[in-house]
């Protein structure tokens, strides 16, 4: 038995993954880190009588390369006499029609397909190959997005599938570098299939993994990969004591809400806000923490309140809401040619009219913007921003959340809830106020109907 072998059986054993003589869905794509999982666990199964499926999804994102993928993965289970699962879905078309990031998209199309294949064969936990350098990228996505603790602390060896709690995920390669991967690899000879989009600048990941992190290993920390792993674990098991500490407090309240130190006051309102189906965010939790008794708009029918002792309760807003709000919504028809509205202190001006590409020759002002009619709509809604609202402003490739836009604009957290966001009939955000306008709503050759976008601020 190689070294790495025997360490990942010992993984195994450590942290209690798996069970002998238990039923495993195993994930693989066809890339080597996937494979290697599916040699290892295959290589042990006699030994603790496993019963092994092999699952495969088709992101239908490389078009024959995709299906090479999936054959290739279909042959290995036929080879070594395992069940095969197979499913698709077009990823591109579901992202686009849920507004979401293709990476986002495929994901939770994965999981769901992961979910559905162990519920049908009966298996309640499914291996996934991530591996330590995973983590690493996976650490800086979460940092440029702003996460908290936990969410720095990384992915866990065995943790619930987020399309069904019942479904347990482990991890068995979590400790081990892609570098000794390959290396098991070329030992055992598994051949394994490259994903092109592995290498494509269109993705964050990819940009962290290829372009950031050599950068760093060159220039600043070699060791970092040894030095963000480590910062990890402790980020994750302080934030899981705060997180341990919260839960205790709201079953038994032992010290006064404001005594308790503030990783855990946040914690408890968290815990909390999600017991209510809202969406919380820091500058949320922030707003409820330092500010008890005072009303926090959420939406334009529900806001909350923390009290002195740390307990959150939501208001329902029926009829006309309190002096302090003012309401946070208000839909417009673009059938006329021109027309004017006011709302969030400020008053809009909007004209329909042919596009004749001569905007050039238009004086430019600072609150004046142009954006493609057809794709907007003929209804839109100016509201506030709220939590969980994602944007792809002009120039970006994907759309991210509102909030990390303003953190890197340095949007200070008490005016972003006053901000006014313009949003299609369906949810999609093409403006808001002080960044730029949305990349699909933009201006191309194809555009036959402009809206042209006048604002101004009301005078007190």
């Amino acid at each position: 038995m190689t070294g790495l072998l025997q360490r990942a059986e010992a993984e195994i054993k450590n942290h209690r993954l798996l069970l002998r003589g238990q039923k495993i869905l195993v994930a693989v794509s066809g890339g080597v880190d996937s494979l290697v999982l599916l040699f290892i666990l295959n290589s042990l199964a006699k030994k603790y009588h496993w019963q092994i499926s092999v699952a495969h999804f088709n992101h239908q994102l490389r078009g024959r390369a995709s299906d090479a993928d999936e054959n290739s993965v279909r042959l290995i289970a036929k080879k070594f006499r395992l069940q095969y699962c197979f499913g698709s879905a077009d990823v591109n078309k579901y992202a686009g029609e849920e507004k979401v990031s293709v990476e986002m998209a495929a994901r939770k199309l994965r999981h769901k397909f992961l979910a559905n294949t162990a519920r049908e064969n009966k298996i309640s936990t499914v291996a996934l190959a991530h591996h330590a350098d995973d983590q690493v990228e996976l650490f800086f996505l979460r940092l440029f997005r702003g996460a908290g603790g936990e969410g720095l602390g990384g992915m866990k060896w065995r943790s619930r599938s987020p399309a069904d709690q019942k479904i347990s995920l482990v991890r068995p390669l979590l400790s081990f570098s892609k570098a000794e991967i390959l290396e098991f690899a070329r030992e055992n000879k598994i051949a394994f299939r490259n994903d092109a989009t592995n290498y494509s600048s269109d993705f964050l990941r990819n940009r962290i993994r290829n372009e950031l992190l050599p950068l760093i290993r060159e220039k600043y920390q070699p060791a970092v990969d040894k030095t963000v792993l480590r910062a990890m674990e402790i980020a994750g098991a302080e934030a899981g004591f705060a997180s341990a500490t919260a839960s205790a407090w709201l079953v038994k309240p032992q010290w006064v809400f404001e005594k308790l130190p503030v990783a855990v006051q946040r914690k408890v309102l968290q815990r909390q806000l999600t017991e209510l189906g809202v969406v919380s965010d820091f500058e949320l939790v922030e707003q409820l923490r330092q500010s008890p008794g005072k009303l926090v708009s959420v939406n334009s029918t529900l806001s909350v309140v923390c009290d002195k002792n740390g307990k959150v309760q939501n208001k329902r807003l029926v009829g006309r809401l309190e002096e302090s709000f003012k309401p946070d919504e208000l839909k417009l028809k673009l059938s006329q040619g021109a027309g004017r509205a006011e709302f969030g202190g400020m008053q809009f001006r909007l004209v329909l009219k042919k596009h004749d590409g001569l905007l050039d020759r238009l004086p430019r002002k600072l609150m004046l913007e142009f954006f493609d009619a057809d794709k907007v709509g003929d209804e839109i809604i100016l509201r506030h921003w709220r939590a969980g609202d994602r944007f792809q402003p002009i120039g970006m490739q994907s759309a991210v959340k509102l909030q990390d836009l303003f953190v890197n604009a340095k949007i200070p957290a008490e005016h972003r809830r006053s901000l006014v966001v313009a949003t299609t009939l369906t949810g999609g955000v093409f403006w808001v106020e002080g960044l730029r306008i949305g990349e699909k709503f933009k201006l191309t050759e194809a555009t036959e109907w402009q809206l042209r976008w006048d604002w101004s601020k009301i005078a007190a």
